[in-house]
C-alpha cells in the first residue's frame, strides 16, 4: 500500500468513491485549504482527504455571547478534542476538486468527486488546517460480487418504490443503475437512507462482495420495515446536501 500526506476535511457524512461532494466553505481553516489547492499548477490534482466525524463538530463551536466579528477564529483542530485522530472514523475517501470558486465574501464554493479509499494513519495539527498521513486502500472484488450485484439491483428497486410511494415513480427509480459491482456498491451505499456509522461500515467493507452482501441485508430489512408503515414522503435518493463547511 502507498502512503502520502493530504489536507484533511472532516465532515458529518461519508464520501464514497465516484460520488459528487458539493461544499460551502466559510471557516478560515478550510478557506485557507481551498486557497492553497486553487493556487496549485493547472495540471496538478487538487486533492484532499474526507473523513467522517465520529466524535466532534463539523463547524467549530463559537464563543457564546460575543458578536460575530469578535469571535475567535477556530484553529485547525477546533471541535475535535486534544487528539483529533480519535474523533474521526479510521477510513476515508480522497476527494478531487474539479471546481473551486471564491465568492466575493471570501467563502468558497467547491465541487469535488470521491476517488479512492484511504486508511488514516496520523493527523498533523501544526499548520493552518489539518493534514494527514494516509494509506491508500485497494478495492478487491471478492467472491460472488456479480451475483450479489444482481440481487442488490432488485432489492434497491423495491426499496426505492417503498421510499417514494407505490404511486410515485421517483427520478432515481427511472435512472439506470451501473452494472459494474464496485460502482453499484458505492452508489447504493451513498443513496440508501442510513446513519453515518452504517454508511461508514459500508465504506470500510473488506471487498465489493462483502459490501453488496451487507447492502442486500440492509435493503431487505429497511423495505420490510417501510412496508408496515402507513406512508412515507418521497425522497430524492441520489442528491447529497451541500455541506455547511
Amino acid at each position: 500500500m502507498t502512503t502520502e500526506r493530504l489536507p484533511l476535511f472532516p465532515l458529518n457524512s461519508v464520501l464514497f468513491p465516484g460520488l459528487v461532494l458539493p461544499l460551502n466553505v466559510f471557516e478560515r481553516r478550510y478557506r485557507t485549504l481551498m486557497r492553497d489547492l486553487a493556487e496549485l499548477p493547472e495540471d496538478t490534482p487538487r486533492r484532499f482527504g474526507v473523513v467522517a466525524i465520529r466524535d466532534g463538530h463539523e463547524v467549530a463551536p463559537s464563543a457564546p455571547g460575543l458578536p460575530e466579528e469578535a469571535r475567535p477564529e477556530p484553529g485547525p483542530a477546533s471541535g475535535f478534542g486534544p487528539d483529533p485522530i480519535a474523533s474521526f472514523f479510521p477510513m476515508g475517501c480522497v476527494a478531487d476538486a474539479a471546481t473551486i470558486r471564491k465568492r466575493p465574501n471570501g467563502s468558497y464554493e467547491v465541487l469535488a468527486t470521491g476517488t479512492t479509499r484511504f486508511r488514516l494513519l496520523s493527523v498533523d495539527t501544526s499548520g493552518p488546517y489539518l493534514t494527514a498521513e494516509i494509506e491508500h486502500v485497494e478495492e478487491r472484488q471478492g467472491e460472488g460480487a456479480g451475483v450479489l450485484a444482481s440481487g442488490v439491483v432488485r432489492a434497491f428497486r423495491a426499496y426505492q418504490k417503498r421510499l417514494a410511494g407505490a404511486n410515485d415513480a421517483s427520478l432515481a427509480g427511472r435512472a439506470e443503475l451501473p452494472g459494474e459491482p464496485r460502482v453499484l456498491s458505492y452508489l447504493v451505499a451513498a443513496a440508501a437512507v442510513l446513519d453515518t456509522p452504517a454508511k461508514q461500515r459500508l465504506l470500510q467493507a473488506p471487498d465489493t462482495a462483502s459490501r453488496l452482501a451487507d447492502e442486500l441485508r440492509l435493503l431487505r430489512a429497511e423495505t420490510a420495515v417501510m412496508g408496515k408503515l402507513p406512508s412515507l414522503p418521497a425522497v430524492e435518493l441520489t442528491r447529497r446536501p451541500t455541506s455547511p463547511n
